[in-house]
Parts: structure tokens; C-alpha cells; sequence
């Protein structure tokens, strides 16, 4: 089969398409033949090495974090899938590798995809909406009658975490650049600041929580917002001891964690609150969660409308890069 690789960590998007055997599944995985693999931020991240604290790879490595394809093959201990299905995944963060024809894939990290929906919709689905979920869920434990803003929300990860925020019964508000503005206000977003017009810290107050996108230098305004005893999850910031913990880490690395996030922790405390880092891993009973709600609610993400093929794969990446996207960048197979 074909595959996209990298044989080191590198600051240049340099992969190579590669002729592979087919991979061997486990009793309890399912071979995918896939159809459609997202290019995403974090397969950017993981090329550089910036995440290789959280996860270090051995090389050499098969890109690619989230897919949508068919089942080719079933282990003898899976019971839930069978040849023919449709289904997508984000793959478990210690073995991915959707930037190829097949991938093995455990089946506890699969769902079916949504009813009716095509494969290259379905792969722009898993990585942000179990990253929403996650966030909403597992982090910030967040109930029903609940504030939660998002900041930087007007891209795809807005597009999937307003939705599943709104299914848990949370009220929303959003900041984002105004031509998104629509759009949110549809959703059910109760307030949607426009970043350009209005400082969100300077017009909100008493959130119970916060999601943030958009990293450490929108730390103090973030907390500012919230509510003592309110909880703020960053995607972008630095990972902290609570995080440390939650992933078993080794000593050392836990010891590195707490000193990364020590004043992330320290300030947050201060106010009474409390800070979380989320790293979003692979669970199909949460996928299968979003995909209900997904049916239900019809969010369709946005798909860039460059077609990129696996020998294309450094374009795909460097059009990422690049940051000027109308939808999830994907590799179609």
C-alpha cells in the first residue's frame, strides 16, 4: 500500500510517499481502507517534534491523526464492526498513521460515520469533535445551564464545539472575526463578539467556563472572565501537573509538566479558579456520542476545496501551514 512517512523530526514539510505491506490487525482491531484523512495543525506539530513530550515517535512514522473509510477486515475478538461498514476515527495518539490506503485501527477507538454523510465530511468530524466533547465533558465537567465561552471560535473547531456545547445544554458565547458572526448566531450562540470591534474581558464577566484556542498570550484575559471556581482548558498553552497526571506520565516528565504550568497554576489558584491543558485522545463511545449529535443537529464542517491526493501530501501540509483555510485541508483517497 501507499503511505505518507517522515524519517526524523524536521522544521521543513519534507515526507515521502512510501510502498508499505499491508498492516496486520490485532485481535481486537479492524483494518480501514480509507477514503479520506484530514491535514490538521497537530500533524504540523507532531513533524516539528513540538508535541514529542506528550507523544514521541519512533521513526520511521506514518502521518495522519483522523479518517473516514470502509472496513476491509475485522480481528477475531471485534464484535461491533464487520466488512462494508462505514466508519471514522481519530486514531489513538501512540499509533497513528491515516495518511495511507489502510490503516489498523483498534475498534475501540472507531464509530460508524454519520447517517448519509460522504467521506471527506466525515473525516473533518473526529479530531475537533472529540476535542469539543472532551473539553466540555472531561475537563471542564461542565453543566447543563452553564456559560462556556470560546474564544477564537469562528473556525472548524467552532463549528463542531458549538453544536455539542448546545446538546449538553450549556449557554454559548463565541469570539470570532465577523463574517462568521451569522452563522454562530444561528447555531444558538447567545453571544458572539466580534474580536475586531470588542474586547471580550472587557464586556464579559462571571463565566462558569472557558474553552481557549488560541494560546498563552490570551491567558490573563481568559481567567479574567471567569467566575471564581470556574475552570478554563487550553488547547494552546502549556501543559500542567493535573495534566501530567491524567496522562501517567513518567516522573520526569511529570516533574517537567509541573514547571511548564506552574504559573498558568499559580495564577488561576490566586483567583480562586482553576486551569486545565487538553491533549485530545481517541474514544469511539464518545465518537458515537458526537455522531448522534451530529444526526441530529446536521454540522456539516467546512472542507477546503483544494483536493489533495498522497502524493500531494506536502501541499496539503503547507497549505495548512499557511494558515488562510475556508475548511479542513484533506488528503482524498
Amino acid at each position: 500500500m501507499k503511505a505518507v512517512q517522515i524519517d526524523q523530526y524536521t522544521k521543513e514539510i519534507r515526507t515521502r510517499l512510501c510502498d508499505l505491506p499491508l498492516p496486520e490487525i490485532a485481535a481486537d482491531e479492524v483494518l480501514v481502507k480509507v477514503k479520506a484523512a484530514a491535514v490538521n495543525p497537530l500533524e504540523l506539530l507532531i513533524l516539528s517534534g513540538s508535541v514529542r513530550l506528550i507523544q514521541n515517535y519512533t521513526m520511521p512514522l506514518t502521518l495522519g491523526n483522523e479518517c473516514a473509510g470502509i472496513v476491509e477486515q475485522v480481528g477475531r475478538h471485534v464484535t461491533a464492526f464487520q466488512p462494508g461498514d462505514r466508519v471514522y476515527t481519530r486514531l489513538p495518539q501512540q499509533k497513528i498513521g491515516a495518511f495511507a490506503e489502510y490503516v489498523a485501527v483498534p475498534q475501540s477507538a472507531l464509530a460508524r460515520m454519520p447517517a448519509e454523510y460522504d467521506f471527506a465530511t466525515a473525516a473533518a468530524i473526529p479530531l475537533t469533535g472529540l476535542t469539543a466533547y472532551q473539553a466540555i465533558t472531561e475537563e471542564l465537567e461542565a453543566q447543563p445551564g452553564q456559560t462556556l465561552l470560546i474564544t477564537g471560535a469562528s473556525g472548524s473547531f467552532g463549528q463542531m464545539a458549538v453544536p455539542i456545547a448546545k446538546a449538553c445544554g450549556l449557554r454559548v458565547f463565541v469570539t470570532g472575526n465577523h463574517r462568521a458572526r451569522d452563522q454562530f448566531l444561528a447555531m444558538g450562540v447567545e453571544r458572539y463578539i466580534d474580536y475586531r470591534q470588542e474586547n471580550y474581558w472587557e464586556v464579559l464577566s462571571g463565566v462558569d467556563h472557558v474553552i481557549d484556542t488560541l494560546g498563552a498570550a490570551e491567558f490573563d484575559h481568559a481567567l479574567h472572565v471567569l467566575k471564581p471556581g470556574g475552570r478554563l482548558v487550553s488547547l494552546k498553552a502549556v501543559p500542567n501537573k493535573a495534566f501530567a497526571v491524567r496522562q501517567h506520565a513518567a516522573p520526569w516528565k511529570k516533574a517537567l509538566f509541573t514547571l511548564a504550568g506552574a504559573k498558568y497554576d499559580a495564577a488561576a489558584r490566586k483567583q480562586g479558579k482553576e486551569y486545565r491543558f487538553l491533549f485530545v485522545h481517541a474514544d469511539g463511545a464518545q465518537l458515537k456520542k458526537i455522531t448522534k449529535i451530529v444526526e441530529q443537529t446536521q454540522i456539516r464542517p467546512a472542507v477546503d476545496p483544494h483536493v489533495f491526493s498522497l502524493a500531494r501530501a506536502d501541499d496539503a501540509l503547507r497549505l495548512v501551514a499557511q494558515g488562510r483555510l475556508s475548511g479542513k485541508v484533506l488528503i482524498q483517497i
